[in-house]
């Protein structure tokens, strides 16, 4: 693959990280908001109309594409892989990351429901684990700090 292209393939991958991040990090501030809304009121349907948005939009297809894209490039060295590596730390962060979002998606569900899942405080604290999940990725992604062993 030309050296352009995975240029273009980083490019289109950090974006949709970025995207998929962003909404990682406003999703539980949405859902702080709505824990502690008036059950049927005004601001929880708003809540439920923008949390819906959200995934439906914008979290769930920057997720596919980030993976899709992040897959492609691991592709490109495929022939540097093995063992245990940053890569690895990386990619166990990004599974974190996985399990975050479905995290937030069942929640999303049980909202509908009329359910209050967590407490606000939970979910304010539950706001800082995308932001430590993607200080570990991006220093392994870019400082590649561990050899492959």
């Amino acid at each position: 693959m030309s050296a352009d292209m995975i240029l273009w393939l980083k490019a289109l991958h950090i974006i949709s990280v970025m995207f998929w991040v962003a909404a990682l990090l406003i999703l539980p501030r949405f859902y702080a908001y709505h824990s502690s809304a008036v059950p049927g009121g005004e601001l929880e349907a708003k809540m439920l109309v923008a949390e819906e948005r959200l995934c439906s939009i914008i979290m769930t297809p920057a997720m596919f594409s980030s993976l899709l894209f992040g897959a492609a490039l691991i592709g490109t060295r495929a022939d540097q892989m093995g063992g245990i590596s940053w890569l690895t730390i990386k990619l166990f962060a990004v599974f974190c990351l996985f399990f975050f979002h479905g995290m937030m998606s069942a929640d999303r569900k049980k909202f509908a429901r009329g359910e209050r899942p967590r407490s606000e405080k939970t979910y304010r604290r539950l706001n800082e684990v995308p932001s430590i999940l993607v200080i570990i990725i991006v220093i392994m992604a870019l400082v590649e700090p561990f050899p492959v062993i």
